[in-house]
C-alpha cells in the first residue's frame, strides 16, 4: 500500500515532468537478446538512434539526408553514418567486404568482417554520439546482417543475432525505417550508377530473398520497424518518414 508521503511525492514529480519538454522515447532493448554490457560499458541513453534498411537502390541515401535536415531544423545535432564503415578502421574493412574482386569470400568470413566493422563503428561513432545526446541516423545496421547473411546467405539466424549483440554491446535502434522496393527496380537504379560493388552484383534471386527477409523481420518487430513504400515519389517517401518519426521531434 502506498503511503501518503509517497503519493504526495509522486504527484509533485508528475507536475514537474509536465512542465518540461517531452523527452525522447526510451532506448529499445530486447529481453534475453544476449549478454548484458559489462559494468565499464557506458549505456547510450540520451540520444536517439534511427536506422534505415532496405535493398539496393531503395533510396536510403537521399531520404537519410532529408531526414537529417528535418532534425537539424529543430535544433538537434545529427550524426549521419553508414555500415559497413562509418569510421577510419571500419571503412578499411568496408573496402574488403564490397570489393568485387573478393569473389571467393565465404559467407561466414563475410559475416565476421561485417561484425568487425560494426564493433569498431559503434565504439568510434555511434555510442559516443548517443551518449552526447545527438540524433544518429545510420544507413544499415544489425538487421542487414540478419537478412543478408542470415536469410540470403543461409547462415544460422541465431548465430548472426548473437554476433550482432557481441559487436554492439546490445545497442539497438529506437526506430528502424525499412524502405521497401521491388529489387528489379532497385537494381535498375543501381545499374545506372556505373561500377557495381560485390553485393550489388548478386543475382536477382539473392536480392528477392533480401526483400522478403526484411519484410518478415519487420513483422516480427512491429514496434521498432516502420515499412516505407519506396516506389513512390521522393516527396511522398519523405512525408511517410516524417510521419513515422514524428514522436522523436522535441
Amino acid at each position: 500500500m502506498k503511503t501518503a508521503s509517497k503519493t504526495t511525492a509522486k504527484k509533485a514529480s508528475l507536475a514537474s515532468a509536465k512542465s518540461k519538454k517531452k523527452p525522447l522515447p526510451k532506448r529499445a532493448t530486447t529481453p534475453n537478446a544476449g549478454p548484458k554490457p559489462k559494468p565499464n560499458q557506458r549505456k547510450a541513453k540520451s540520444g536517439y538512434f534511427i536506422t534505415f534498411e532496405g535493398g539496393e537502390g531503395a533510396g536510403k541515401t537521399t531520404q537519410i539526408a532529408r531526414l537529417a535536415n528535418a532534425f537539424e531544423s529543430t535544433g538537434r545535432r545529427v550524426i549521419v553514418t553508414r555500415e559497413p564503415g562509418g569510421s577510419t578502421i571500419a571503412n578499411r574493412i568496408r573496402s574488403l567486404i564490397l570489393d568485387p574482386k573478393m569473389e571467393g569470400l565465404v559467407p561466414l568470413a563475410e559475416l565476421f568482417l561485417y561484425e568487425a566493422s560494426r564493433a569498431q563503428h559503434v565504439a568510434d561513432v555511434i555510442r559516443p554520439a548517443l551518449e552526447a545526446g545527438h540524433v544518429v541516423i545510420c544507413d544499415r545496421y544489425t538487421d542487414s546482417s540478419v537478412v543478408y547473411q542470415g536469410v540470403a546467405r543461409g547462415l544460422d539466424g541465431a548465430m548472426v543475432k548473437r554476433l550482432n549483440t557481441m559487436a554492439t554491446g546490445n545497442l539497438q535502434p529506437d526506430l528502424t525505417l525499412l524502405l521497401d522496393l521491388d529489387p528489379r527496380i532497385g537494381l535498375a537504379r543501381v545499374g545506372n550508377r556505373g561500377i557495381l560493388d560485390r553485393m550489388e552484383k548478386e543475382a536477382l534471386s539473392f536480392h528477392q530473398a533480401v526483400r522478403q527477409g526484411f519484410l518478415a523481420l519487420s513483422r516480427l518487430e512491429r514496434r521498432r520497424f516502420r515499412v516505407i513504400d519506396s516506389s513512390l515519389s521522393r516527396d511522398a517517401i519523405h512525408a511517410q518518414i516524417l510521419e513515422a518519426v514524428e514522436g522523436a521531434f522535441v
